[in-house]
């Protein structure tokens, strides 16, 4: 019997004859009407390194849904870079351009009425935004992570892009020349893929895997590898067989799964930004689950089991060697549901009992941790009274109290400035704020202040507080995604130069010394937040977004 398939209209109707002229045209045969009509979602692009083999990946899955039985249907999609379209208005497009490459997917497969999709993720923005048009849509879908660029050795030491990244304010500060930064971007990307290190990308891939929307094993992965390419090809039969079982992913991506990628988060410090991308993907797959209590209730069940870059010494590919996600999640069974369904069809606990042991040196058991606290944390206090996160695992270990004057800008070229005219005070706590999703409007890539600070030497002596955009390749004593955003009212927006806040990492809390009344009057004074001067779709962001706390996603919710 013939699989219904809402791909196949019904002969004679309007739709059906001009798609059948269509597609005939582009070579389809009369056979191929009656197939599963596959999307391979791929943002390839040229402007970045992330996704210059995003075209090959493409190809082998294409080749194995045709061999499968399907009908491939590449479609394209904007392709964000954290490192290329940053450089536009403080890097204000990069948020948006996650929720506009999730509308880019439902337009097209929706629109289309197609059976499936393959999402090709790499740089940091596509990962959530294909989990978030997937669970949006709802319709069977595999993600398929397309790996990690390489560094290389640059005279006596190797150097990557967290390297490059580190070392412009080591520049700013004059504490290296112009020739030897030359140097290190010559040498710091080998090949394509994401960056090196456990940033907001390969995060975000272990992220997919950890809610089982990937093949297991398949993050992180070296970029251009062969076993790349044989993940790819084994994705284009998975997603015939969840076609033809009709598995979708809001049976995938539950309360559970969610829960079990908190953990594995907390467990091997993963980027700050990896709280906002699940927040919204649970979100678009109307899955109840309270993200943000999730982290707070994971603090107290797991500690650092891995120490990548930059939180410690490892590269991501000796993660990736040691048995990268799935070799995490073996060690964190016990505190994950392992009966959880996956891409596989198979349960979470089978697909672990088919991994190889993890190599312990690199992953470590969670009854022996690397460290007992948890990589990630989040903290509150009247500041951040619906929370804030701290990437506890990139934070000097000797730094877990600081209090100090508040030095605020509203203007990340500012606050730069003021690093190169060495006038950020030692004991000092920057405030960053009108940086997040309405304040941008379209969140500030506020990181390059953060880099700037750590290459002074300023990392373990300055406190940065922000409701901007950071980093995963970040370190030093940052509260980022302070919630409620100065522009929604929240308490950042009246805090005023030499104000004192004090940071407790023990107590997960961060508190402006000032008392109730004086906070509260200053709150209420407010002005109402301006409309943006801005044009085009960040105008349009910014009235349609969400708070922080609901994972600034894009409409009413």
């Amino acid at each position: 019997m013939t699989q219904k398939l809402r791909s196949n209209f019904t002969p004679g109707t309007t739709r059906w004859a001009v798609r059948r002229s269509q597609w005939l045209a582009m070579g389809l045969t009369e056979a191929d009407f009656e197939k599963p009509k596959i999307a391979i979602v791929n943002s390839s692009s040229k402007l970045s390194v992330c996704y210059q083999h995003l075209d090959g990946v493409s190809q082998v899955v294409q080749d194995a849904i045709r061999a499968a039985g399907g009908v491939p249907l590449e479609i394209r999609t904007v392709a964000p870079s954290d490192f290329v379209t940053s450089a536009g208005k403080q890097g204000r497009y990069l948020m948006p351009t996650r929720d506009l490459l999730v509308n880019d997917v439902e337009v097209q497969v929706e629109g289309a009425e197609l059976d499936g999709m393959v999402l090709l993720a790499s740089c940091d923005k596509t990962t959530p935004a294909q989990l978030m048009a997937a669970g949006r849509l709802n319709v069977p879908s595999i993600i398929v992570t397309c790996g990690f660029q390489l560094g290389s050795q640059c005279g006596d030491h190797h150097v990557d892009i967290e390297e490059v990244y580190k070392s412009v304010g080591a520049y700013k500060a004059k504490k290296i020349t112009l020739h030897d930064l030359t140097e290190m971007t010559c040498h710091a990307i080998k090949g394509p893929g994401v960056c090196a290190g456990l940033a907001t990308a390969n995060s975000m891939h272990c992220m997919a895997e950890a809610l089982g929307m990937t093949l297991p094993g398949n993050a992180p992965i070296r970029a251009g590898s062969e076993a790349l390419n044989d993940y790819a090809a084994r994705a284009g039969v998975a997603i015939m067989d969840l076609v033809a079982r009709d598995i979708r992913p809001r049976q995938i991506m539950t309360a559970a799964a969610f829960r079990n990628a908190v953990r594995v988060a907390v467990a091997i410090g993963a980027s700050v930004n990896v709280m906002r991308h699940l927040l919204a993907a649970a979100i678009e797959s109307e899955c109840d689950v309270n993200i943000i209590g999730e982290f707070e209730a994971a603090g107290a069940l797991v500690g650092q089991i891995t120490k990548v870059r930059p939180n410690g010494p490892d590269r991501i590919e000796d993660f990736a060697a040691a048995g990268g996600c799935a070799g995490a999640m073996k060690q964190l069974q016990s505190v994950l549901d392992t009966s959880v369904m996956t891409v596989t069809g198979n349960s979470l606990q089978a697909n672990l009992d088919a991994r190889p042991a993890p190599d312990e040196a690199v992953i470590a058991k969670l009854a022996t941790p690397f460290f007992a606290e948890p990589g990630l944390i989040i903290v509150r206090g009247n500041l951040a009274p619906d929370g804030s996160v701290v990437k506890l695992s990139a934070v000097p270990k000797h730094v877990r109290r600081f209090s100090g004057p508040a030095t605020v800008f509203e203007d990340e070229n500012d606050a730069i400035a003021q690093i190169e005219k060495n006038e950020i005070a030692r004991g000092s706590v920057v405030v960053l704020r009108m940086m997040g999703p309405k304040g941008g409007p379209g969140t500030v890539f506020a990181a390059s202040f953060m880099a700037a600070l750590v290459g002074a030497g300023l990392g373990d002596t300055v406190a940065v507080v922000t409701d901007g955009e950071l980093s995963g390749l970040n370190s030093g004593i940052t509260i980022g995604q302070v919630m409620p955003e100065a522009a929604e009212g929240g308490p950042l927006a009246v805090v005023r130069n030499g104000d004192i806040i004090t940071i407790d990492l023990n107590e997960k809390s961060m508190t402006l010394e000032i008392s109730d009344g004086e906070m509260e009057a200053r709150l209420t004074a407010l002005p109402p937040l301006r409309a943006t001067t801005e044009k085009g779709w960040l105008s349009m962001y910014q009235q349609l977004v969400q708070p922080l706390s609901k994972g600034a996603v894009l409409g009413k919710r």
